[in-house]
């Protein structure tokens, strides 16, 4: 029957046309049983050429309540469910009476079985539909192909096919690319499959068909995906959902949103392989958080992942420790250099690594506190650990620790105690290099009689200065290091976060000026840890133009005698005779003698035994009384 006859049995039934009631009088139930039904359920079943269709059209009135062969949209969206359903609907479908021009049949629990049953009737009547709508159905691989014939024919009309959500996956993709392919025209303008997993192949197929066309094909999920995606297309001249490495080091937030980028990570169809995140500095830890949970719902898609030095907090750490534990996840790469994290985060991480199938780690630039250098340095050494290269040192600091540990046979980095005598500031320098990076958690350096200068103490000071929180006892003695050395070390000493308990410094050429710089950095950080200062062996000032050169030696004295300071234990004189000269002075002054400008010894010392303690404490530089008076 053709589409005027149809028009015409529509006519009939909305009573325009008497001829045709003459005409179909045979066929059509008689005018008394008409004018009792609903016009919305008007029986058409006399068209129907088939037992099956009759079925069919009884089944289906029920569900709409509506005259299908009036329909040019014919939406079931959940008004029928499963296979059996959709067979019985199919027959219908394969009538020529029937000829919607839509059909709709979302989330109808839909499988291969009743596609196949659809396709067929299509093709056997096509040449009227065009809008196909089968997504929220389970359909799989199996049920595209059934379409993917109902394509290739030749009277197929089709202009939108929605699969949106059917479990397509990379086979799937690869059958639709190629029954697009074999029909010389095809007149599908729209393609809809958003939600599928396309594999690593099924996106470049299937978008190669619709390149350079003005056709519309949809994969992503969400708009925010969809304009992240158009954000990209402005950066990048290659299809973004082609891309492997994606580099947004010199973008930030405002050229392509957090969200954005989240929801495309998200979706099935961006296939990336490696980032790297945001300009440094740009995002915050909650937008970090936010890009690893995103990452997290494909976890075995990245490969290599690089945070560009933004913060890592603790909430976006703990997520990328629980991908790590994750066993899809396939991240093999992870650089967090620079990334504020802190020991608790080494804790997590050496917790995370412990199961994953993670190869390289760069931490460097992070604090890891006491524990974390070990922590993560035994699990590297542990056979079951499938961690290969830990980095977490700079390229100098890595080359200075190499050649200290090929020296010590021991591995540098782990040194809780370093006593070495090297030679030069040039040496001095280089082992800076490892002192300055916060991976180096030594607690005390000796360096004594190492030939280091002003030069070499400038290094030092400056290396410690940039991690100041480990080291608590520095041994200097026997190096020249001057007045100038000693005032870099004063500006170290000044710092609150210098943890340095014990500083040794005798026979280093200190002179009034270094003297001077000690006290004074001592009394600006009244909770400086410093308990034990030795100065031994050096030159306080001379007692003549007293008291001008000798008053940082005198601020030193009364620092310790002061006790809302640490300084506990000052030593000055540079021998063992010399100290006991002064114990022994002090019994007999009842005070220590060093401090004294003025001394009076009338009839406190007698014998000579007791003048030649006085005259051993005469002759160190840091015993000059200005005033003497002895009268026997």
């Amino acid at each position: 029957m053709d589409l005027d006859l149809v028009a015409l049995y529509s006519e009939l039934f909305s009573g325009s046309s008497t001829a045709a009631t003459t005409s179909w009088a045979l066929i059509l139930p008689s005018p008394a049983t008409a004018h009792s039904m609903s016009k919305l359920t008007v029986d058409c079943r006399g068209l129907l050429k088939s037992s099956a269709a009759e079925e069919a059209w009884d089944f289906l009135v029920k569900v709409l309540g509506e005259n299908l062969l009036l329909l040019k949209e014919l939406d079931l969206s959940g008004k029928i469910q499963g296979d059996q359903a959709v067979k019985q609907l199919s027959a219908l479908l394969k009538d020529s009476h029937c000829i919607p021009e839509t059909l709709k049949i979302r989330n109808s629990n839909i499988t291969e079985i009743g596609c196949e049953a659809l396709s067929a009737a299509l093709c056997s009547n096509p040449s009227y539909l065009k809008e196909l709508d089968l997504s929220g159905n389970g359909l799989g691989n199996t049920g595209v192909k059934w379409l993917c014939i109902l394509l290739t024919c030749q009277s197929c009309k089709l202009h939108k096919l929605s699969l949106s959500d059917c479990s397509l996956t990379e086979d799937g993709y690869a059958a639709l690319a190629l029954a697009l392919k074999s029909k010389p025209s095809p007149t599908l303008k729209e393609l809809d499959l958003r939600g599928n997993d396309p594999g690593n192949t099924g996106v470049k197929q299937i978008t190669d068909i619709f390149k350079g066309s003005e056709k519309t094909l949809r994969l992503l999920k969400t708009k925010a995906a969809e304009d992240g995606l158009k954000s990209l297309k402005t950066f990048f001249k290659e299809d973004p959902l082609q891309m492997t490495e994606l580099n947004l080091s010199e973008k930030e937030p405002k050229d392509i949103r957090v969200e954005q980028l989240c929801a495309l990570l998200k979706d099935p169809h961006y296939r990336l392989q490696k980032l790297r995140l945001y300009k440094k500095g740009s995002i915050t830890d909650q937008d970090c958080a936010a890009l690893i949970s995103a990452i997290s719902v494909k976890p075995s898609q990245l490969k290599d992942l690089d945070l560009n030095q933004n913060e890592v907090g603790k909430s976006a750490l703990e997520g990328l420790c629980t991908l790590l534990n994750n066993p899809k996840c396939d991240l093999e790469k992870i650089n967090l250099s620079f990334c504020c994290i802190t020991e608790e985060g080494y804790v997590y991480l050496a917790s995370a690594l412990k199961s994953s199938h993670l190869l390289e780690l760069d931490l460097r630039g992070n604090n890891p506190g006491e524990k974390g250098v070990k922590l993560l340095t035994d699990l590297v050494m542990d056979s079951k650990c499938k961690l290969k290269n830990l980095r977490m040192l700079t390229d100098a600091a890595e080359k200075a620790c190499n050649s200290l540990s090929l020296e010590l046979k021991s591995n540098a980095l782990l040194l809780k105690e370093l006593d070495i005598n090297i030679k030069g500031d040039s040496v001095v320098e280089k082992l800076c290099d490892l002192l300055k990076d916060l991976h180096c958690t030594l607690k005390i350096l000796r360096l004594k009689n190492s030939e280091i200068t002003e030069k070499g103490c400038a290094a030092l000071s400056s290396a410690l200065d940039s991690n100041p929180s480990h080291l608590i006892e520095l041994d200097l003695s026997g190096n020249k290091l001057g007045n100038l050395g000693v005032e870099h070390l004063s500006h170290l000493l000044k710092k609150p976060e210098c943890k340095i308990e014990q500083l040794s410094l005798s026979f280093c050429s200190i002179e009034m000026e270094g003297y001077a710089a000690l006290g004074s950095a001592l009394k600006f950080n009244s909770s400086s840890h410093l308990k034990e200062l030795d100065l031994r062996g050096n030159d306080p000032g001379a007692a003549g133009n007293y008291p001008a050169e000798r008053k940082g030696l005198d601020l030193l004295n009364d620092l310790q005698m002061d006790s809302k300071f640490s300084l506990n234990k000052l030593r000055l004189l540079k021998d063992s005779a010399a100290e006991e000269a002064c114990v022994f002075m002090t019994g007999v002054l009842g005070t220590n003698p060093i401090p004294l400008t003025k001394l009076d010894l009338s009839g406190k010392i007698q014998e000579d035994s007791e003048m030649k303690q006085f005259s051993i404490l005469l002759q160190d530089l840091h015993f000059r009384p200005k005033e003497l008076k002895y009268v026997t």
